[in-house]
């Protein structure tokens, strides 16, 4: 499985999403207030609400429909309504580039 390029690191701002479209799927990549990055799938598993317009606080992200939490280091499902944990994905920093791992 190939690496793939999702953006710049200075794409992101600390605390922040961005959403990334890759082979027909989409997907989130978060900037920890650690300056790590992570990725999970882009949509709320609640109702496929994109997360990209949601709220980034610390090691949640906030769906912006109903407002469930999912911790996106994990995809920890963490508030309701939300119920099943977001998918994760690998991710790394090349050359100041983030690079997820799809499976």
């Amino acid at each position: 499985m190939p690496w793939i390029t999702a953006c710049s690191t200075d794409d992101i701002e600390t605390e922040d999403l961005m959403r990334f479209d890759h082979a027909g799927r989409t997907f989130a990549i978060y900037r920890s207030p650690d300056d790590e990055f992570f990725c999970t799938d882009g949509h709320c598993t609640h109702e496929r609400v994109h997360l990209a317009d949601g709220l980034v606080m610390d090691y949640v992200v906030e769906c912006p429909k109903h407002n469930g939490q999912f911790d996106y280091r994990t995809g920890e499902a963490v508030r309701a309504p939300v119920c099943v944990n977001l998918a994760t994905f690998e991710t790394r920093v090349e050359d100041g580039q983030v690079q997820i791992l799809i499976p």
